[in-house]
């Protein structure tokens, strides 16, 4: 996910108002192997940039492992599974080194648009079983904040590691990493890399699908073929070619489909953009 700064607060689309009050609780979910669904069609929120109260009416959020969850909602859990976090980068080189992939030289490999992000090795099974044991406490931190879901971000980190990784390193790890949020009775979503979506639920086990600009790219279809309703997009105003409330009505979209600041900023901040269909 690409950051950039926006200034300004569009307020035209399909929902804009706000709620400081608790939202409602979302409708009933259905329960998957030990697991709870997100609930198909609710409207979501994505909270990365930081917590606030959701608007009214909405029924599934997203927010950073560090967060607490929403009270009426939904919760999904923003867990980095395939790069490290930007304020980890220095544990990372200092006391996982050998977990973070390098160049012929030595190097940490980083993601080009998020340079404080390095892309974590996956490229054996060893390595894959470590980096699971790092993540697990916290998927368990997750479940006891309250969340009912993690997405793992970054499966698609092989696509940025020069040829080091591969889509199957990656699906080896996400298949620990989803056995293990299984384990604390958390559902799994796929986030991103489309191209995967078969395949990431079939070998992995993903349960649903987190998406970042699907509708833009036409990548919806991809994940739709596979989670059917189970799809939550995240669509951003600066890169978005089509007016907001005709991606609404266009049947090609995702069933959950939102319009958030690139930033992810929190309510009442400047450049704070939330839309939903």
């Amino acid at each position: 996910m690409v950051i950039v700064a926006i200034s300004l607060i569009l307020t035209s689309g399909c929902g804009t108002d706000h709620d400081e009050d608790e939202a409602a609780a979302p409708p009933s979910a259905a329960v998957t192997a030990n697991v709870q669904l997100p609930p198909t069609g609710a409207v979501a929120d994505y909270q990365l940039g930081g917590a606030y109260p959701p608007p009214a009416g909405v029924g599934v959020v997203t927010r950073d492992s560090t967060a607490q969850s929403a009270p009426g909602v939904y919760n999904i859990c923003y867990v980095n599974g395939f790069q490290s976090q930007p304020a980890d980068r220095e544990r990372w080189l200092s006391e996982r080194r050998d977990l973070v992939l390098v160049d012929r030289s030595g190097i940490p490999i980083a993601d080009p648009d998020w340079p404080d992000e390095l892309i974590l090795d996956t490229s054996t099974d060893a390595k894959r079983r470590l980096l699971t044991d790092i993540l697990a406490p916290t998927v368990r931190r997750c479940r006891d904040a309250g969340f009912r879901a993690v997405e793992f971000d970054n499966l698609d980190s092989y696509s940025r590691s020069r040829g080091q990784l591969t889509a199957e390193t990656n699906l080896d790890l996400a298949a620990l990493l989803v056995r293990a949020a299984h384990d604390e009775h958390l559902a799994v979503g796929q986030k991103n890399a489309a191209e995967l979506s078969a395949r990431a639920k079939t070998r992995a086990g993903f349960d649903f699908a987190v998406t970042e600009e699907c509708f833009q790219f036409r990548e919806c279809d991809s994940y739709r073929n596979v989670y059917g309703d189970l799809v939550i997009d995240i669509e951003y105003p600066d890169n978005l070619s089509t007016p907001f409330d005709r991606v609404c009505t266009d049947p090609s979209r995702a069933a959950t489909t939102i319009l958030r600041d690139r930033k992810l900023v929190p309510y009442g901040n400047a450049g704070y953009l939330y839309q939903h269909c």
